[in-house]
């Protein structure tokens, strides 16, 4: 395929152009020397300049990982250690689908806001402690990034690591990367509760992006030093050698609620519970997959008073709310048995 490598004239112009504000103008001597030093970690490749040795538990401890990476692998090892402990809370994870919201262009809240809201409430309820992971913060917070998936896992399922260490990558300026602060939430939680709405027949473009990136979470390499970092024909003979796909999220169970105006509400729905369950996630009970339309081909300028009115909806969210905290209490009190557990379909990922 084509190189994507800049000239240096057009690697400099792109990296100066985040500073057009003029009151950056006194500056200009400071910014080139700042885009020289860029220039220089980007045509030598330094993805990743702060590293140490792996140390014990990896196999080959003389490796030198990311300090980045390192960092994010022992917020999974606290998450997992929370998650496991009987004493500890039950945990949801409540997630906040879409991208619209105030604090952008559409200037006001989604519906899909209030009706994390009302999942908020019943959860907490119930009892369970809630973390809300609202991704609409992805288009009106400054420095809030999820990067895109480049795909390892295509390549071989040990060159995708959990959690994923493609990012950051300084050479290229794939920074602010969110996905190491969300990685920790997914793996705490008991429970998992999904808010999206329909994009023209998908999931919102913030929720796919998330999606994409849990890709590590099913069947990812918790061990880059097998794979000597991102070596593609190390990561093959790994797999080829015999790979377990592990299931670092198995055993959660979850609520998914999709809303649209129009069409393709439950294809959506189904298409984001056949990913839960994909990974070996659980639902939650009959009525916690919900497909919903609110002001069905009614104007959008109304929207929001057509989920006023629409007290069904709201009631069936926070049954959605109630039957999850129920599974997730069922769960942990052995009453909820995954009858996948100790069996091996024929086929992996």
């Amino acid at each position: 395929m084509p190189s994507p490598e800049l000239s240096r004239a057009a690697f400099t112009a792109r990296f100066l152009s985040r500073f057009a504000d003029p009151a950056f103008a006194p500056l200009k001597a400071e910014l080139d020397r700042v885009a020289a030093v860029a220039w220089d970690g980007y045509i030598q490749g330094r993805k990743s300049p702060v590293t140490r040795k792996a140390g014990p538990g990896y196999a080959d401890p003389t490796y030198d990982l990311a300090v980045d990476w390192l960092n994010a692998r022992a917020a999974l090892d606290a998450a997992e250690a929370r998650h496991a402990d009987p004493a500890g809370p039950l945990r949801a994870l409540l997630i906040n689908g879409s991208s619209r919201s105030e604090h952008t262009c559409p200037g006001e809240m989604s519906k899909s806001w209030r009706l994390t809201q009302i999942a908020e409430a019943a959860l907490q309820e119930a009892g369970l402690a809630t973390t809300v992971l609202d991704l609409s913060r992805l288009a009106s917070e400054f420095g809030r990034d999820i990067h895109p998936c480049k795909a390892c896992f295509s390549t071989a399922a040990a060159l995708c690591h959990w959690p994923c260490s493609c990012y950051p990558n300084y050479s290229l300026g794939q920074v602010q990367d969110w996905m190491n602060d969300i990685y920790p939430l997914w793996v705490e939680a008991h429970a998992i509760f999904i808010v999206t709405p329909v994009n023209w027949y998908q999931v919102s473009s913030p929720m796919k992006l998330m999606m994409d990136r849990l890709v590590c979470a099913d069947g990812g390499n918790p061990d880059p030093t097998l794979t000597r970092g991102k070596d593609p024909k190390a990561a093959k003979a790994v797999e080829l050698a015999g790979w377990g796909y592990p299931r670092h999220l198995a055993g959660r169970v979850f609520s998914v609620v999709v809303h649209g105006d129009v069409e393709g509400a439950e294809n959506v729905r189904r298409s984001v519970s056949d990913w839960l369950t994909s990974m070996k996630l659980t639902p939650a009970g009959p009525d916690a997959e919900l497909d919903r339309y609110i002001g069905y081909w009614e104007p959008y300028a109304t929207s929001h008073e057509a989920l006023d009115r629409d007290g069904g909806v709201q009631a069936e969210v926070r049954l959605a709310a109630q039957e999850l905290a129920q599974a997730a209490t069922a769960r942990r009190e052995g009453r909820l048995v995954r009858t996948d557990e100790g069996l091996g379909g024929p086929r992996q990922k």
